[in-house]
């Protein structure tokens, strides 16, 4: 059972082949990769990104009782700024990717809708004697991202911001096209660009607003097929597909950019600094590119010479750039060289660097 985006109409008008991306209906594509994989790495590209959570946290305890929650840095945030992290088990698991914006007098956390059962209740789990009040917002919003090497350009224009000057992570309140949203800068993608928060009920009127203005610029809409090569292509990791709770920050490969080594204590964080302090996991995720035009299933085992389990891939799509079907997966260790050879049920394939070059 998926939800459904609130922009489903606008893309049933625009002729989308719908999917399931992070447990939500949303956009394949609109008829034409070549196009739409250019569009979003040459100009700008409008993507429906209505897969979040959005949870709302206010109280005079909200930052020092999140800080102790999560592996993200919330005790020195400023309004205006964010904090990217994780949820985690007390074994490290990882539970959720989150991302906490300090809005001044609240915090608002996006995640993933497709965990937000389980993510609700571990965070409430841990409000005890903390005055803290948590609110779960995600029927009141609605995002819609645009990326790609004009979505400065497009942004800056459609909501008058200064996005150049904004750093990773900030956000501002803006009017976008006429209609009142919140503008944080970055992307889940692994491309330059920008997410716009805004009322639900008008999301419909920002996304035209978005698509005019990208259009303008040589862009325009883009599905999740063409943006899922894109992002492979740049070596970023998607929680639910490349991450999950099966796995722990350093396995993943995020152990820099999720984590902070300097906030203090929080769930998880003695398992984070055992391995820390270790150097070095047993599994850890790769680059694979695969022979043939087929492109394996998640979780697809992947075999060593001898034909034991030594792995299994977590995402693959074809890539216009490397010229041939690559993805990525976990590999024990002694079989993560660059150019080593491993096979799967359907192939083989070898160990590459991602990000790839432009061949």
């Amino acid at each position: 059972m998926s939800d459904d985006s609130p922009l489903l109409g606008e893309h049933e008008i625009a002729g989308a082949r719908m999917g399931v991306w992070f447990g939500t209906r949303l956009p394949d594509g609109y008829g034409n990769f070549a196009a739409e994989y250019t569009r979003a790495r040459d100009t700008a590209a409008v993507v429906d990104t209505n897969f979040r959570l959005v949870a709302e946290f206010t109280g005079t305890d909200r930052v020092r009782y999140l800080n102790a929650i999560t592996s993200g840095n919330i005790r020195d945030l400023a309004a205006g700024q964010s904090a990217l992290g994780l949820l985690l088990n007390p074994q490290g698991h990882i539970l959720a990717e989150l991302r906490t914006l300090d809005l001044g007098d609240r915090l608002l956390m996006l995640s993933h809708a497709m965990t937000g059962e389980r993510t609700l209740a571990t965070l409430d789990k841990f409000i005890i004697m903390d005055d803290v009040t948590l609110t779960d917002r995600t029927g009141e919003f609605a995002s819609v991202s645009v990326v790609g090497a004009a979505a400065g350009e497009v942004i800056s224009e459609l909501a008058g911001v200064k996005f150049d000057s904004m750093k990773e992570g900030e956000h501002v309140e803006a009017i976008a096209g006429g209609i009142p949203c919140r503008v944080i800068r970055g992307s889940a993608v692994g491309l330059d660009g920008a997410e716009m928060l805004v009322e639900r009920g008008r999301a419909a009127e920002l996304w035209r607003a978005a698509v005019d203005a990208a259009e303008r610029h040589g862009g325009g809409v883009v599905g999740y097929e063409a943006i899922n090569s894109l992002r492979i292509e740049a070596g970023v990791a998607w929680f639910g597909a490349d991450f999950d709770d099966r796995v722990i920050p350093h396995e993943a490969g995020i152990e820099r950019s999720h984590i902070s080594y300097v906030k203090g204590c929080y769930t998880g964080q003695e398992i984070v600094e055992r391995v820390r302090s270790r150097g070095q996991v047993n599994r850890r995720l790769a680059g694979l590119a695969f022979d043939g035009d087929v492109a394996p299933p998640a979780d697809a085992k992947l075999m060593g010479g001898d034909g034991n389990e030594i792995g299994r891939v977590t995402s693959a799509a074809r890539s216009p750039r490397a010229g041939r079907v690559i993805g990525m997966g976990y590999l024990r260790r002694e079989f993560r060289e660059m150019g080593s050879r491993v096979r799967w049920e359907g192939g083989s394939a070898e160990v590459i660097a991602l990000p790839v070059g432009v061949v």
